[in-house]
């Protein structure tokens, strides 16, 4: 036996040794050679196969029925840890671009990790750029490695255009000095990516200084024009500017002298200025995309005409302060084409901030020609403001609010009159995230918003605190009477500890589809905790279209086989992903629930997520519920260490 055993192991050590030889000598094997592999070995062979070889492998072994999932999973869990992807990543492009989109940044600027400094001979070439790029749809343009992106107008301009063509998404990492001559690298790239490109969104990350925000922004779906800018322009564009004659000028056309549904002119990518013009000192700072687009132009370039101005049509700022908003407030009442708008602020906005940005988008909803439907605001500082910018968005059909009270430096208080007619006009909302850190709020505030809203569809509300004797019933008996279509709604660190009826009748009411439930203390005032969660799960089924269900960190602990009753009886639940992490549930319970829910077998695979439980406690019988569990679909798990958890701990007893 200890002979067969030795024989074995020696077998599976030169398969391995060959799999790597394959690995190392992949070009001279070839592709023909390896795809005529059996279906089994090719397999075996592709966790240790390179991204570059994973890919070029991939078109001709899909040909052959053979997926590469199984490599590219193999490269995430090198890279991330071992983690179980089938849940985010379940197909083998989205695992591939995964992937490619983590790999790419780190390997294009230079940054070292320890996968990268394991691989760096596979990584570190123009192929495996060239292939990232053809995945990527996000370009993260991080403006201190000035070297790396000069490399676009050089070594690198194939990459250039490449990149051109397929990046959807920009973001400026960092913020950008924009007297500063190396900064022109930058404004170059990004003139390509978002003008000659078909990148549609922009995401600012740092505080952005407002001139650099105002060339962002000017000239790609806004007819504002700013002053400033455009002085800065034509002052600075010195002998080079001379050669574009007045292509140096703003773009001043108003979108009223263009057709709607007409994109406008464009301007051929590259002009015939020469890079030694610069160098020889005629140029002088340049900020003007135009004159930009052909100071970068090798000489013998393409001649050109005009360059295209691209259209922003989704916009985030991140650490948006008051100067950012000044020139966003400029440019918004005649941003026609953005359909959706992100705010972060750096702290939290004065209330003079958000009237003032409401006012801006008053302007742009009073046109016809608005396109904004999706608006997120955060931090503001109270929930009275989320009605007011509703109030200024007509068009708006998703709004996502966060608020926190500013506990220090004067108080403001809010004076926005409303008339009957605006606290009764149907708003065309369908979706509704309204989160809250403060000491109370005042329910009405949200239920009022809710009954204009027949239409909304999804709602998630978070850390609502009312006073105290106040309930939650309110919120969930108006969501049973106003808002009919609702399909996802996800109540997130709020007391419903009295609202069991109200929740029962909401289920009913309503045809949910996602229902989640998360920090809630569903059972913490029931006397009988086993038999009210019976009657939840009862009304649960009788949800046909319900498939999301999340009851995390609800303190379920040993009541949590009662919800193996959800697939009992003719007509068991449809729910096929069923969260209970965080509830404290022990190996033994955990053991109970797998036995109920083999004898209750679910009529689909169920996606069950159990993290965040003290598995720990008897990993014996935890690993044996899981075995018991696993052939009934997918578990999402984690290690639990006791010792390093005892605030969740406490948090569910």
């Amino acid at each position: 036996m200890r002979d067969a055993e030795k024989r074995n192991q020696e077998e599976i050590c030169l398969k391995k040794i060959c799999l790597r030889a394959v690995r190392t000598h992949f070009a001279a094997v070839g592709i023909d050679a390896v795809i005529d592999l059996p279906a089994d070995l090719i397999q075996d062979l592709l966790p240790h196969l390179t991204v570059c070889q994973l890919d070029e492998l991939q078109p001709a072994l899909n040909l052959k029925g053979i997926s590469t999932y199984s490599g590219w999973v193999g490269i995430l869990n090198d890279m991330c840890g071992s983690v179980d992807h089938a849940i985010h990543l379940p197909t083998e492009e989205e695992a591939k671009h995964e992937v490619m989109r983590i790999l790419f940044p780190v390997v294009f600027y230079g940054i070292r990790n320890p996968f990268v400094n394991r691989n760096v001979t596979n990584l570190n070439t123009p192929s495996f750029l060239s292939a990232a790029a053809k995945c990527i749809r996000h370009f993260l343009l991080t403006t201190s490695l000035h070297e790396r992106l000069t490399s676009l107008t050089a070594e690198q301009r194939p990459l250039l255009d490449l990149l051109e063509k397929q990046i959807r998404s920009v973001s400026v990492s960092q913020s950008v000095d924009i007297s500063k001559k190396k900064t022109q690298i930058v404004l170059y790239v990004l003139h390509r990516l978002l003008d000659h490109g078909v990148a549609k969104e922009l995401i600012v990350h740092m505080h952005m200084c407002p001139t650099m925000l105002t060339w962002l922004l000017h000239g790609r779906g806004s007819q504002y024009v700013n002053c400033k800018l455009k002085n800065l322009m034509n002052s600075k564009n010195g002998s080079s500017a001379d050669t574009a004659s007045n292509s140096s000028g703003l773009h001043t056309e108003t979108l009223d002298d263009q057709d709607d549904g007409v994109p406008p002119c464009k301007r051929s990518k590259l002009d015939s200025v020469c890079v030694e013009e610069k160098e020889s000192g005629k140029a002088n700072m340049i900020v003007d995309p135009q004159v930009l687009c052909g100071t970068f132009t090798p000489c013998g370039g393409p001649a050109a005409d005009v360059c295209p101005w691209g259209k922003i049509e989704r916009l985030e700022i991140r650490q948006c302060g008051s100067d950012s908003l000044i020139v966003l407030n400029s440019a918004l009442p005649t941003f026609f084409c953005l359909r959706s708008l992100t705010l972060h602020s750096v702290s939290t906005f004065s209330v003079s901030d958000v009237l003032g940005l409401a006012g801006a988008l008053k302007q742009l909803s009073a046109s016809c020609r608005s396109s904004l439907t999706d608006l997120s605001v955060s931090v503001l500082p109270n929930t009275e403001l989320m009605d007011v910018l509703l109030d200024s968005s007509h068009g708006v059909t998703s709004l996502h609010v966060e608020v926190q009270t500013v506990l220090w430096g004067p108080r403001f208080t809010l004076r926005h009159p409303r008339t009957a007619e605006s606290q009764i006009s149907e708003l065309p909302l369908e979706k509704l995230t309204f989160k809250v850190a403060q000491v109370q709020t005042d329910v009405n505030v949200v239920t009022s918003v809710l009954r204009r809203c027949p239409h909304l569809a999804s709602l998630h509300v978070a850390g609502m605190r009312l006073p105290t004797g106040s309930s939650q019933r309110q919120l969930l008996t108006t969501l049973s009477e106003s808002n009919h279509c609702l399909r996802s709604l996800t109540l997130e660190d709020l007391n419903l500890s009295d609202c069991l009826p109200e929740i029962l009748n909401l289920v009913r009411d309503c045809k949910l589809e996602e229902l989640q439930f998360k920090d809630c203390r569903l059972l913490e005032k029931c006397s009988e905790k086993r038999e009210s969660l019976q009657q939840l799960v009862a009304a649960l089924k009788t949800a046909p279209s319900l498939h999301t269900l999340s009851m995390a960190q609800n303190r379920l602990a040993k009541n949590v086989c009662v919800l193996a009753e959800l697939f009992s009886g003719p007509s068991p639940s449809s729910v096929t992903q069923l969260d209970i992490s965080s509830n404290f549930i022990q190996p033994a319970e955990l053991l109970d629930f797998s036995t109920a829910l083999r004898t209750h077998c679910p009529p689909h695979r169920l996606t069950l997520d159990l993290r965040r439980n003290p598995g720990d406690r008897d990993p014996d019988t935890w690993n044996a519920a899981l075995r018991r569990l696993r052939p009934l679909g997918v578990l999402l798990v984690e290690g639990w260490k006791s010792t390093d958890t005892m605030a969740d701990h406490i948090s569910n007893m």
